[in-house]
């Protein structure tokens, strides 16, 4: 390591090779730092995983029938058959799949309409297939949603991973709250159109039924009476006509209840020529009811036809009424199309708005509205696992800022030194440089983006450690040879740096072949590529760049001893 401390020593000898070195680390971290503003690294909660199964949901619009909800997931099932990667197809109509771990929180469970159904596609082994099953769902997406939304115009399609982390409604989700609830549906319905425009969103939708005309089947209870039939008579033969009901029970040895017996129209039968009262009308002519004389009675002479409109369903979230608006990023973090849906958001709503940071929000990018001509207020709160990563990242970050200052301290009370401390701070928290390089490399040589998440943070969190101890070698070292054998501070500096350099790489090398197991892995690659990356630079650094801060500081802290 001779060379090494020539190397350190030259540095030393002068004030403008010293500011070279000072300047190159501080044009390097702030570079790295502008990596997040400009795209080149992207960060997220979690990245995708390749999981054996994933799940798509159809919701046609409100009011449709079942037979269009099947021809919907008919030409979604047609696309599926010819992938070769997935073994088995289970679809569930008017109804959710077996809850999972992403149904948790997706209200799967409570889905009982005619206009809904849901896929479950299984697929092979991971490790047997070349493509993740987050590739395949981005690459599905297009086609399904050319091909088969258009059946039904209003329908959406979603295609849902099981998620890496916390299972959460939406990638990002907007809540639309506000008393009045027909401009809360409006505001929804300006909102997913923003999101629908903004570049990388998917899967938009309005978790609102919506409003259609419908005919509501009133039984006239007076001419029920007069005509000899009763009331349970009318109603079960309305419920037979359109729904079917089970008429009589079986008796099996093979079971120890009874089997009961379904009487249902054909499909032929039940269906209607047109939506309209007067195909309503004419079905309804052709049921007839006997009453107590023995006498047919036409059903349309007891049953009065009323339209009206559906009622919809009113969602609350802490006692307030709300519409949730759901979107999904396709390959890409979910902060930059965040920050443009908002901005854009912004700038539309303030031609009939008063728009302001909504107050007393834990959240900064929540929005209050206030309506110019009514004085109405309505607030438009982010949510989902953008909210989920902010908050991961806000919670690492104080878990980062509450390390360096606890190690501060403790520097502070062994060095009695603010300067040695400050050193030590300051070549950890640059191992930033590295985490930042190495994550921009990794998506550079994979084929998907390789996100910076929340492991990546976990794992700079740990280089803290591993930088410091790297300084402290350093600074012993060096303190020990200029007061017990009175070495020339330069001289001391470069001697340490050198001699501290073989330990200081080997354990380096130990963290970076145990890591390496890690980058490969889909949830814990961040960690991995942190770890590795982060101790290259860490060792860069303090090889390098902390020699150079223990040679001014040397004279600072001589002139604290003084002052004391």
């Amino acid at each position: 390591m001779k060379g090494l401390e020539r190397f350190i020593f030259w540095i030393l000898q002068t004030k403008l090779r010293k500011a070279s070195i000072i300047i190159l680390t501080a044009i390097a971290f702030f570079a790295s730092l502008l990596m997040f503003p400009s795209g080149k690294v992207l960060a997220r909660m979690l990245p995708g995983k390749s999981a054996t199964t994933y799940s798509i949901y159809v919701d046609t619009p409100t009011g449709s029938s079942m037979e269009q909800t099947k021809e919907v997931t008919s030409c979604i099932t047609d696309v599926l058959r010819k992938e070769k990667e997935i073994l088995n197809i289970s679809i569930f109509y008017g109804q959710g799949i077996p809850l999972d771990y992403a149904g948790l929180v997706k209200g799967s469970m409570m889905k009982r309409t005619e206009n809904v159904a849901e896929i479950s596609i299984n697929l092979t082994p991971a490790h047997e297939r070349e493509e993740p099953s987050f590739l395949m769902t981005s690459r599905l997406r297009p086609i399904l949603k050319g091909d088969c939304e258009p059946i039904v115009p209003g329908t959406v399609i979603k295609l849902v991973e099981q998620p890496s982390g916390p299972p959460t409604l939406a990638q990002i989700v907007v809540e639309v709250h506000g008393n009045d609830i027909e401009q809360t549906r409006k505001l929804s319905v300006e909102v997913a159109n923003i999101l629908t425009n903004t570049k990388d969103l998917v899967d938009i939708d309005i978790m609102s039924d919506d409003i259609y005309d419908k005919f509501k089947l009133v039984p006239d209870i007076e001419k029920i009476a007069r005509s000899g039939l009763g009331i349970e008579q009318v109603n079960n033969i309305l419920y037979l006509a359109f729904e079917g009901m089970a008429i009589a029970t079986k008796n099996s040895e093979n079971h120890s209840v009874q089997i009961p017996i379904f009487l249902v129209l054909s499909k032929e039968t039940k269906e209607l020529s047109s939506h309209s009262e007067d195909a309503i009308r004419s079905k309804l002519a052709s049921l007839n009811l006997m009453n107590k004389m023995g006498m047919m009675v036409p059903l349309t002479e007891i049953v009065t036809i009323v339209p009206i409109k559906s009622t919809p369903t009113i969602m609350h979230k802490d006692l307030k009424r709300m519409i949730s608006v759901i979107a999904e990023t396709d390959m890409v973090s979910q902060v930059y199309p965040l920050l443009d849906a908002r901005a854009t958001m912004v700038e539309y709503f303030k031609k009939e708005y008063k728009v302001e940071n909504a107050p007393f929000s834990t959240y900064m990018f929540d929005l209050e509205l206030t309506h110019k001509k009514t004085g109405k207020k309505y607030l438009l709160r982010w949510d989902g696992e953008m909210k989920v990563t902010l908050d991961t990242f806000r919670d690492l970050g104080a878990a980062f800022i509450s390390a360096l200052v606890l190690i501060f301290f403790l520097l502070v009370i062994y060095y009695k030194s603010f300067a040695l401390s400050g050193i030590i701070l300051i070549g950890s928290f640059l191992s930033l440089i590295g985490v930042i390089l190495g994550h921009w490399v990794a998506d550079l040589v994979t084929e998907q983006t390789f996100f910076l998440t929340a492991t990546s943070l976990i794992g700079f969190i740990a280089l803290m450690g591993i930088s410091s101890r790297n300084s402290l070698l350093l600074i012993d070292f060096a303190m020990g040879l200029i007061n017990n054998e009175g070495m020339e501070k330069k001289r001391a500096i470069a001697v340490a740096s050198a001699t501290r350099a073989t330990p200081i790489l080997l354990t380096a090398v130990a963290i970076i072949l145990g890591s390496a197991l890690l980058a490969g892995d889909p949830i814990f690659g961040g960690l991995g590529v942190a770890l590795i990356s982060g101790t290259v630079a860490a060792v860069f650094v303090s090889l390098i760049f902390v020699p150079v801060l223990m040679d001014n500081a040397r004279a600072m802290d001589k002139k604290e001893e003084n002052e004391i």
